[in-house]
């Protein structure tokens, strides 16, 4: 097994396990103050919320997936998925061991994603293609992906036919019934067929029949389709390591007002793995980052600066976007649909305010 060591600063080793939203920002912020490892099974970090965009427009993606070492200039990247923790280690799928004096686990869902930045631009030039080429759509699911991309494809490809097919009673389960209610009247206004409580067997259709049947018993004919349910958390590989007492019922990591992890002192945990009672989204994600760097450079300078920064979740706060000019919004006592929402988030999908705070230039690759 090969050790990585760090240099010169002594207990200042931060290793991060997971590059998504919340683990790259925590690493960037931390780079010029602590020995940082970036651990990730991929080399780069993806602005996921933006990634429907990128299916109808694969030049956008251009921003939105970033080499790690694009912001991570002083860290170290190591590109494989960690697979055990110790009480002062971590090892890599690779055979790396990464000593720490401080861990952030960051690993949010599972998903099965390209290893490098062109694998990755060439995967979206492909799903355009096939959009593109398919004279009817349909998509599974019914959760914001799924209402983002049948937004998406309705408004870049009006003359498509687009069906959406849902499980549950209705769109857009994690917000409230109002904003459910008016991205479903949206997407019926752009002639998008939304199907509820009904799933579809997937199988059904071979290759030379474009034929999908749903558990209602109905039929759908599509040239093309797209899965868009949720991914499980990335936890269940925690069962093997010194966290395996860490993991509530359902697979989350438990964690204290600092973002710690339940009963650790140097181990913390940020984004969708923790078991925070919220909406799993990005903005909260990147919250959950600052506060922990903030805590990891209060316990580097042994608590001489100030107190520790508590984490308390804000008031529940949701965008979806509704193609180029349009989204839902949810606030805390309003919910509204159109081009007035559309101008906080479906332009540019907060993409150069993302790559901002990662140090890089909002606008440019």
């Amino acid at each position: 097994m090969e050790g990585i060591e760090s240099g010169s600063r002594q207990g200042k080793r931060v290793v991060v396990i997971g590059g998504g939203i919340a683990g790259s920002l925590a690493a960037k912020l931390l780079q010029f103050d602590a020995d940082v490892t970036l651990i990730d099974p991929k080399e780069y970090f993806e602005i996921t919320w933006a990634s429907l965009r990128s299916m109808v427009e694969p030049k956008f993606a251009e921003r939105t997936v970033i080499d790690h070492k694009s912001y991570l200039k002083q860290g170290r990247v190591v590109t494989s998925p960690a697979i055990n923790i110790t009480e002062s280690d971590v090892m890599t799928e690779d055979g790396s061991v990464i000593g720490y004096d401080y861990l952030v686990i960051a690993t949010g869902h599972n998903d099965l994603f390209p290893k490098t930045r062109q694998e990755k631009l060439s995967h979206y030039q492909a799903e355009y293609e096939k959009i593109k080429s398919s004279g009817s759509v349909l998509i599974v699911g019914g959760g914001p992906s799924g209402v983002e991309l049948a937004a998406e494809i309705a408004v870049d490809f009006p003359e498509k036919k687009v069906t959406l097919v849902h499980k549950g009673p209705r769109l857009l389960e994690f917000v409230g019934q109002k904003a459910a209610d008016k991205a479903s009247d949206w997407l019926e206004s752009k002639k998008v067929e939304v199907i509820l409580n009904q799933s579809v067997d997937l199988s059904s259709a071979s290759d030379g029949n474009k034929t999908y049947r749903t558990s209602g018993g109905e039929t759908i004919h599509a040239d093309c389709h797209f899965l868009c349910v949720g991914k499980p958390l990335s936890s269940q590989w925690l069962n093997g390591t010194v966290l395996k007492d860490s993991l509530d019922g359902k697979g989350r990591v438990m964690v204290d007002e600092y973002l710690r992890i339940r009963g650790r002192s140097n181990l913390f945990a940020i984004g969708d793995i923790t078991n925070i009672p919220e909406m799993k989204q990005g903005y909260i994600a990147e919250t959950h980052a600052n506060v922990v760097v903030k805590n990891i450079k209060v316990m580097m300078s042994s608590g001489k600066k100030k107190k520790m920064s508590t984490y308390k979740p804000g008031p529940e706060m949701a965008i979806v976007s509704l193609g180029r000019k349009d989204s839902v919004a949810q606030f805390p006592f309003v919910t509204v649909v159109g081009c007035l929402p559309g101008l906080i988030k479906s332009k540019d999908l907060f993409v150069g305010k993302t790559r901002k705070a990662r140090g890089l230039n909002p606008k440019l690759v």
